[in-house]
């Protein structure tokens, strides 16, 4: 008989990268609702700082780490610390990433490698230092946020799709190399999502009207809407729970219809 329980998450350790703020930290309030205990870092103190601030207005007691996710020694103390400070974690969500929107022939071979440094080689990174402990505790779950960009191409973005398509790969391969263990690993591909961040695309113009990408977004979504931070929060919870447990190497697109739709005729 299926037991809502399965969908809980006490007792558990959540590792989110990049979640002091925006949808990192929506889907970390959502594990930390569902029972977790959670575990984030951020590149800067003072991120952390404004995150650990966050949280607590959230009513929720937070375990903030200053640490670079591409940085392979730094990652390997720090999970040995959150180890030691907090135990052995259950969930990573590979969250922490970046977008450079430059057009590829004006994109200079090191801004391409930032962009695969952050969004790739960190969720590998993160992953290997914490996959000991799961097959220590014989068990875990890693989400990775992949992309639309996963799957589907788009001018000024040759760095984000190729680390996103190559995000897919890797969870797919995780799966692939850890499922026997009871490691589950899956990914979320978040459609375009209404935060601070993408605001100024959203802005009415001048005139009264939509900003133009703001239009041509909702006509490419059947949902006729932007996508929210909350969105993504029910989904995060179901891959980090047990409800999800013969669930693997499978990418979850939040993104209200995008990828379904070919669009109206004009």
């Amino acid at each position: 008989m299926f037991d809502m329980k399965s969908f809980r998450l006490d007792g558990k350790i959540a590792l989110v990268t990049g979640a002091s703020y925006g949808i990192g930290f929506a889907m970390a309030q959502a594990l930390a609702n569902a029972g977790a205990t959670i575990v984030f870092n951020d590149i800067k103190p003072e991120l952390v700082e404004a995150g650990l601030a966050n949280y607590k207005a959230a009513g929720i007691e937070a375990h903030g780490y200053v640490f670079d996710v591409t940085d392979e020694d730094q990652v390997n103390e720090f999970a040995a610390k959150i180890r030691k400070d907090v135990g052995i974690v259950d969930i990573v969500v590979n969250n922490a990433g970046i977008i450079k929107r430059i057009p590829m022939l004006e994109m200079s071979a090191a801004d391409f490698r930032t962009v695969i440094d952050i969004d790739l080689n960190g969720p590998f990174i993160v992953s290997k230092a914490f996959i000991p402990g799961m097959l220590e505790k014989g068990h875990g779950k890693i989400i990775n946020i992949c992309s639309m960009m996963s799957e589907l191409g788009r001018e000024t973005v040759a760095g984000y799709a190729a680390a996103k398509g190559g995000l897919k790969m890797l969870t797919k391969n995780i799966c692939s190399e850890f499922g026997h263990a009871n490691i589950q690993c899956n990914g979320i591909g978040p459609g375009y999502i209404a935060t601070p961040q993408t605001a100024p695309l959203r802005e009415t113009q001048p005139d009264g009207s939509r900003h133009p990408f703001d239009s041509f977004i909702v006509a490419k979504t059947p949902a006729s809407r932007w996508g929210t931070p909350e969105d993504l929060q029910g989904p995060a919870v179901f891959l980090a729970s047990d409800a999800s447990n013969f669930i693997n190497g499978h990418v979850l697109y939040v993104d209200g219809g995008i990828l379904a739709y070919i669009g109206k005729q004009p």
